[in-house]
Protein backbone atom coordinates (compact mmCIF):
# COMPACT_ATOMS: atom_id res chain seq x y z
CA UNK A 1 0.00 0.00 0.00
CA UNK A 2 1.44 2.94 -0.95
CA UNK A 3 1.68 6.27 1.36
CA UNK A 4 0.07 8.21 -1.14
CA UNK A 5 -2.93 5.62 -0.95
CA UNK A 6 -2.73 6.08 2.80
CA UNK A 7 -2.38 9.69 2.49
CA UNK A 8 -6.14 9.82 0.95
CA UNK A 9 -7.69 7.17 2.92
CA UNK A 10 -6.57 9.14 5.68
CA UNK A 11 -8.19 12.38 4.05
CA UNK A 12 -11.28 9.67 3.86
CA UNK A 13 -11.61 8.63 6.95
CA UNK A 14 -11.27 12.44 8.19
CA UNK A 15 -14.25 13.11 5.99
CA UNK A 16 -16.40 10.52 7.69
CA UNK A 17 -15.41 10.46 11.35
CA UNK A 18 -15.10 14.38 11.78
CA UNK A 19 -18.12 15.80 9.48
CA UNK A 20 -20.00 12.83 7.48
CA UNK A 21 -20.49 9.60 8.93
CA UNK A 22 -23.82 9.11 6.36
CA UNK A 23 -21.25 8.93 3.50
CA UNK A 24 -20.56 5.59 4.71
CA UNK A 25 -23.88 5.02 6.36
CA UNK A 26 -22.85 5.14 9.87
CA UNK A 27 -23.82 7.26 12.64
CA UNK A 28 -21.15 8.59 15.18
CA UNK A 29 -22.15 8.13 19.12
CA UNK A 30 -22.40 10.69 21.51
CA UNK A 31 -19.02 10.59 22.01
CA UNK A 32 -18.08 10.97 18.20
CA UNK A 33 -17.11 6.43 18.41
CA UNK A 34 -18.01 4.86 14.92
CA UNK A 35 -18.34 0.75 15.04
CA UNK A 36 -15.10 -0.33 13.02
CA UNK A 37 -16.88 -3.31 11.44
CA UNK A 38 -19.61 -0.88 9.86
CA UNK A 39 -17.29 1.86 8.95
CA UNK A 40 -14.87 -0.79 7.28
CA UNK A 41 -18.18 -2.22 5.45
CA UNK A 42 -19.39 1.38 4.31
CA UNK A 43 -15.96 2.27 2.79
CA UNK A 44 -15.83 -0.75 1.21
CA UNK A 45 -18.69 0.02 0.03
CA UNK A 46 -17.74 3.35 -1.53
CA UNK A 47 -14.96 1.49 -3.13
CA UNK A 48 -12.39 2.35 -0.63
CA UNK A 49 -9.69 -0.73 0.33
CA UNK A 50 -9.91 -0.65 3.73
CA UNK A 51 -9.66 -3.38 6.71
CA UNK A 52 -8.74 -3.74 10.40
CA UNK A 53 -4.80 -3.46 9.15
CA UNK A 54 -5.21 -0.54 7.37
CA UNK A 55 -6.97 1.25 9.80
CA UNK A 56 -4.49 0.70 12.13
CA UNK A 57 -1.52 1.68 10.24
CA UNK A 58 -3.32 5.23 9.52
CA UNK A 59 -4.12 5.30 13.60
CA UNK A 60 -0.31 4.52 14.43
CA UNK A 61 1.61 6.73 11.46
CA UNK A 62 -0.69 9.82 11.52
CA UNK A 63 1.71 12.78 12.67
CA UNK A 64 -0.88 14.85 13.95
CA UNK A 65 -2.85 11.89 16.13
CA UNK A 66 -6.68 12.60 14.51
CA UNK A 67 -7.63 8.87 15.30
CA UNK A 68 -8.33 6.62 18.07
CA UNK A 69 -8.99 3.25 18.73
CA UNK A 70 -11.26 2.23 21.75
CA UNK A 71 -9.44 -0.59 23.87
CA UNK A 72 -10.63 -3.41 22.05
CA UNK A 73 -10.37 -1.86 18.49
CA UNK A 74 -13.85 -2.40 18.00
CA UNK A 75 -14.40 1.33 17.34
CA UNK A 76 -12.74 4.24 15.90
CA UNK A 77 -12.81 7.96 16.27
CA UNK A 78 -11.51 11.41 15.23
CA UNK A 79 -9.97 12.68 18.80
CA UNK A 80 -9.79 16.80 16.99
CA UNK A 81 -12.01 18.93 14.22
CA UNK A 82 -15.42 17.70 13.90
CA UNK A 83 -17.83 19.78 12.53
CA UNK A 84 -20.64 17.19 13.90
CA UNK A 85 -21.36 17.60 17.45
CA UNK A 86 -19.76 15.26 19.41
CA UNK A 87 -18.52 15.59 23.34
CA UNK A 88 -14.56 14.02 23.41
CA UNK A 89 -14.68 13.61 27.10
CA UNK A 90 -11.40 15.75 27.10
CA UNK A 91 -11.13 17.12 30.55
CA UNK A 92 -10.29 20.90 31.22
CA UNK A 93 -6.09 22.18 31.23
CA UNK A 94 -4.43 25.08 31.71
CA UNK A 95 -2.78 26.52 28.91
CA UNK A 96 0.46 28.21 28.33
CA UNK A 97 -0.03 31.63 28.75
CA UNK A 98 0.85 32.22 25.03
CA UNK A 99 -1.39 30.03 22.03
CA UNK A 100 -1.21 30.69 18.47
CA UNK A 101 -3.53 30.19 15.53
CA UNK A 102 -2.91 30.82 12.13
CA UNK A 103 -5.54 32.45 9.80
CA UNK A 104 -6.10 33.42 5.99
CA UNK A 105 -5.27 37.42 5.36
CA UNK A 106 -8.83 37.55 4.14
CA UNK A 107 -10.13 36.77 7.25
CA UNK A 108 -8.79 39.33 9.44
CA UNK A 109 -11.41 42.20 9.73
CA UNK A 110 -13.71 39.71 11.18
CA UNK A 111 -11.35 38.22 13.26
CA UNK A 112 -10.43 41.73 14.31
CA UNK A 113 -14.13 42.71 15.19
CA UNK A 114 -15.49 39.45 16.75
CA UNK A 115 -12.50 37.25 17.69
CA UNK A 116 -12.47 34.03 16.80
CA UNK A 117 -15.09 31.52 16.74
CA UNK A 118 -15.35 28.25 15.34
CA UNK A 119 -17.50 28.80 12.26
CA UNK A 120 -18.14 25.00 11.00
CA UNK A 121 -15.85 23.17 13.47
CA UNK A 122 -17.18 22.89 17.37
CA UNK A 123 -13.76 24.32 18.37
CA UNK A 124 -10.99 27.19 17.92
CA UNK A 125 -7.54 25.31 17.49
CA UNK A 126 -4.63 26.91 18.82
CA UNK A 127 -1.17 25.40 18.57
CA UNK A 128 1.87 25.76 20.70
CA UNK A 129 4.13 26.35 18.15
CA UNK A 130 3.95 28.50 14.43
CA UNK A 131 5.72 26.39 12.39
CA UNK A 132 2.43 23.94 11.78
CA UNK A 133 0.28 26.88 11.48
CA UNK A 134 2.25 28.56 8.29
CA UNK A 135 2.27 24.98 6.33
CA UNK A 136 -1.64 24.04 6.85
CA UNK A 137 -2.34 27.30 5.97
CA UNK A 138 0.03 28.01 2.89
CA UNK A 139 -1.67 26.42 0.17
CA UNK A 140 -5.25 28.62 0.95
CA UNK A 141 -3.24 31.82 0.91
CA UNK A 142 -1.09 34.21 2.78
CA UNK A 143 -0.83 33.10 6.86
CA UNK A 144 -1.62 35.72 9.66
CA UNK A 145 -0.34 34.19 12.50
CA UNK A 146 -2.14 35.14 15.72
CA UNK A 147 -0.86 35.38 19.17
CA UNK A 148 -3.55 34.71 22.52
CA UNK A 149 -3.20 35.03 25.21
CA UNK A 150 -4.30 32.17 26.61
CA UNK A 151 -2.94 32.46 30.42
CA UNK A 152 -5.43 35.49 30.63
CA UNK A 153 -8.21 33.95 29.06
CA UNK A 154 -8.06 30.89 31.32
CA UNK A 155 -7.65 33.39 34.72
CA UNK A 156 -10.64 35.04 33.15
CA UNK A 157 -12.62 31.91 33.33
CA UNK A 158 -12.75 30.65 29.86
CA UNK A 159 -11.92 26.83 29.57
CA UNK A 160 -9.42 24.74 27.84
CA UNK A 161 -9.02 21.19 26.71
CA UNK A 162 -5.80 19.71 24.76
CA UNK A 163 -6.14 16.68 22.25
CA UNK A 164 -4.34 13.88 22.20
CA UNK A 165 -2.44 15.20 19.14
CA UNK A 166 -1.36 17.83 21.59
CA UNK A 167 -3.35 20.83 20.34
CA UNK A 168 -5.65 23.39 22.03
CA UNK A 169 -8.97 23.73 21.84
CA UNK A 170 -11.65 26.49 23.23
CA UNK A 171 -14.64 27.64 22.45
CA UNK A 172 -13.81 31.10 21.43
CA UNK A 173 -11.56 33.68 21.54
CA UNK A 174 -12.85 37.23 22.27
CA UNK A 175 -10.22 39.77 20.14
CA UNK A 176 -9.22 41.42 23.34
CA UNK A 177 -7.14 38.31 24.17
CA UNK A 178 -5.35 38.31 20.58
CA UNK A 179 -2.85 40.23 18.94
CA UNK A 180 -1.42 40.10 15.33
CA UNK A 181 2.66 38.91 15.07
Amino acid sequence: MSPEYLKNLSKFLSLVLRHKPEVVGIKLDQNGWADVDALIEGAIDKGRDMDLTILEMIVLTDEKQRYAFNEDKTKIRATQGHSVKVDLELEPAKPPKILYHGTLDRLMERIMLKGLEPRDRNHVYLSEDTASLIDENERSGETIVLKIFAGAMYRDGFHFYQTPGGEWITDKVPNRYLDII
